[in-house]
């Protein structure tokens, strides 16, 4: 039967939360079956799910996993096929998509900190810098001269907000986190601890023997619900902008290089590498360790698998892997034929060995 229970929330150990089994299912709008008063308190994988944790199976290839739980589990959510399967669970919730219904409970599990607005007395604010309404200055921040925060950003401690920097509103930069001078966050920003975002590129000109620094006067900017990882350096512009399209996600160690401009809602994975003035348009995936050399084109939705190697345009919603990267098929089948070499390699040996050669 279908359930609308009320939230049925109460606050759990360690800062948590508990949920009852009649709470998940009408979060998820899924149908319960079991114990509507069975309560979890954390999620966990099904190979270790205990009597205490909301986990799912969205797989029959899994379902073991769950009949080998001797305690069984606390609220299990499931697909239709798979909701008679064998192992206990206290109460089973169906839905359509167990996994989509799991990250959507996250949340209720496990809040997120309070925000606490105000400016810790080690901070320093430059003059002329602007703060807006509810804003929370941690530790040890630095504003510049002239900068702007709106209203509702979080800056946790050693954060350094470069003068004339722009932070939009509810954006939440982690600790060690250093914006430029010439950076610019729109709305719902999210920068991890140890960024740096609009510092220098890498450019230079040799001449009179020494390799002349080209000034940089671009800016840095980085448009609404983007998100930024740890320790990754996106380079302000040289004498255009360097630019990431809203709601892309970059993840830890990425490298974008100067007058980059990256579209809405692309994806790169950690330790990317994306050299000057390349364009990805939007869409686009580039997977870990894919490297991108400068003055190129990635197409709208296209994908570089990971460790691809670019050195030429990609055409848009194309994949390509490789070193060189070209399209998968064809560096599928190169691959395939260099793993045979070294056999044809020793019957070559052999047949030239038989005629006495």
């Amino acid at each position: 039967m279908s359930h609308d229970a009320p939230a049925g929330r109460r606050t759990g150990g360690e800062g948590g939360n508990v949920l009852t089994a009649a709470a998940v299912a009408a979060a998820v709008h899924g149908e319960l079956r079991g114990d509507p008063a069975a309560t979890v308190s954390r999620v966990a994988p099904l190979d270790r799910a205990g009597p205490g944790d909301l986990t799912f199976l969205a797989s029959a290839k899994y379902a073991g996993l769950l009949e080998a739980r001797a305690d069984g589990v606390g609220v299990l959510l499931v697909t239709s096929e798979l909701a008679d399967r064998a192992g206990i669970a206290a109460a089973r919730v169906v839905v359509a998509n167990p996994h989509e219904a799991m990250l959507s409970l996250l949340g209720a599990l496990y809040p997120g900190p309070r925000h606490v607005a105000g400016v810790h007395p080690t901070a320093v604010i430059g003059r002329g810098a602007r703060l807006g309404e509810d804003v929370a200055i941690g530790p040890y921040v630095v504003i510049g001269e002239g900068a702007a925060v709106g209203a509702g950003t979080r800056l946790e401690a050693h954060v350094v907000v470069g003068a004339g920097t722009v932070v939009g509103e509810r954006c939440h930069l982690f600790p060690g986190v250093t914006l430029y001078p010439g950076t610019v966050l729109g709305d719902r920003v999210r920068v991890h601890a140890g960024a740096r975002l609009g510092s220098d590129g890498f450019g230079y000109v040799f001449r009179n023997g020494i390799h002349d620094k080209i000034p940089h006067v671009g800016r840095c900017v980085v448009e609404d619900d983007v998100e930024i990882g740890a320790n990754t350096t996106i380079d302000r512009g040289s004498i255009d902008d360097t630019r990431i399209g809203a709601g892309t996600k970059i993840d830890n160690l990425v490298q974008v290089g100067h007058n980059v401009r990256i579209g809405r809602l692309c994806l790169l994975m950690a330790q990317v590498g994306v050299a000057g003035s390349v364009r990805v348009e939007d869409g686009c995936i580039l997977a870990g360790q894919a490297g991108i050399s400068g003055h190129l084109t990635i197409g709208k939705g296209a994908r570089v698998a990971a460790q691809g190697g670019v050195f030429g345009d990609i055409p848009a919603g194309e994949t390509w892997s490789g070193y060189p990267a070209r399209p998968h098929r064809e560096a599928l089948r190169a691959q395939a034929a260099m793993f045979r070499l070294p056999a044809l390699m020793r019957g070559l040996e052999r047949l030239l060995g038989g005629k006495g050669t």
